[in-house]
């Protein structure tokens, strides 16, 4: 009898063991999913301020080229990207800024995008109609990628009704969403390999009659942008403004078989819309954010934001394909 009390005040006692242990654990448990919790919305916190300051200083650079007038290229400051480098870098120029473990381990880079060395998609469709000369820049650049013209004149459609819907007999529902990044061109019945393809070329704007600017732009939008003249008189007008940049698109004349060409109102030499791009790695998180800003005298505002987390592993994957 005794022996059988003995053994069931050690099972009791084994079993409030296994409770207390499993009670702990739990405890435990929540205490260490808590402090990650805080901790991730400490680092989303922290790099949301960082990517923020980021644009705003890219903004600030902006201004300042406005200021100082001319023709915007690819030798001011805005154009050099800023490579990998440690946020701590950035403080120590800060006399008051104490030292920081954390900043060590975080690194900012990023650069500045001339949006205006790209055919913008904008252009095809104005109030419901097609832009014929604009519409041959991109017969010229899909013929020179060798795309399928069938694509462009769909895309061209969709554009149109997704445009300006009250030009159409077809109803709003059956107009295709009118997209704001390369990415969403597959909406108005691109293919996702063409996609891939004009993504280096094209861009869309918030709005219409935008010019390619001449220095800034790669040889392939120069002569998609130029009917008249050859691949080679367009990368022979790159070679020629990496050495001077071109002030007026008359300064180009002289570097192509057709100086004609150059008084088209398609190219000019400025621009007024960026896309600024800023890369966060913190630890073994890495987010980046894109903005596209309008400049319109000194005045530089962003067009829109947009944030999210990037795969390391996609980026390595990325380089070793060489893209």
């Amino acid at each position: 009898m005794k022996a059988r009390e003995r053994g069931a005040a050690l099972l009791v006692a084994m079993l409030t063991v296994a409770l207390v242990a499993t009670f702990a654990a739990a405890s435990l448990w929540q205490q260490w999913r808590g402090v990650e919790v805080e901790s991730a919305e400490r680092a989303r916190v922290q790099s949301s301020w960082i990517l923020t300051g980021a644009l705003d200083w890219a903004r600030l650079i902006l201004r300042e080229d406005a200021r100082s007038g001319g023709p915007d290229h690819l030798g001011e400051p805005w154009a050099v990207p800023l490579q990998e480098a440690r946020l701590s870098t950035f403080l120590a120029a800060d006399k008051s800024a104490t030292a920081d473990t954390e900043a060590d381990n975080t690194f900012l880079s990023g650069q500045v995008i001339d949006e205006q060395s790209l055919l913008n998609v904008s252009n095809i469709a104005r109030s419901g109609s097609i832009h014929d000369p604009s519409l041959a820049m991109f017969v010229r650049l899909f013929d020179l990628l060798g795309l399928p013209q069938a694509e462009l004149n769909r895309m061209a459609e969709n554009l149109r009704f997704a445009s300006d819907i009250s030009t159409d007999n077809r109803s709003a529902s059956q107009a295709a969403l009118m997209p704001q990044k390369v990415e969403q061109l597959a909406w108005l019945g691109l293919s996702l390999s063409t996609v891939a393809a004009l993504q280096p070329f094209v861009t869309i704007l918030p709005e219409a009659a935008t010019r390619v600017n001449l220095n800034t732009a790669p040889a392939e939008v120069i002569y998609a942008a130029l009917p008249g003249i050859s691949l080679a008189d367009a990368q022979r007008l790159v070679a020629e403004r990496d050495r001077t940049p071109f002030r007026v698109p008359g300064d180009a004349a002289q570097f192509v078989s057709n100086p004609d060409a150059l008084s088209s109102d398609s190219v000019g030499t400025t621009s007024r819309f960026f896309e600024v791009r800023g890369r966060l790695r913190l630890g073994e998180s890495m987010m980046e954010e894109r903005s596209l800003v309008r400049r319109d005298g000194i005045e530089v505002r962003t067009v829109w934001r947009e944030r999210g987390v990037v795969d390391p592993t996609a980026l390595s994957r990325a380089a070793m394909n060489g893209r």
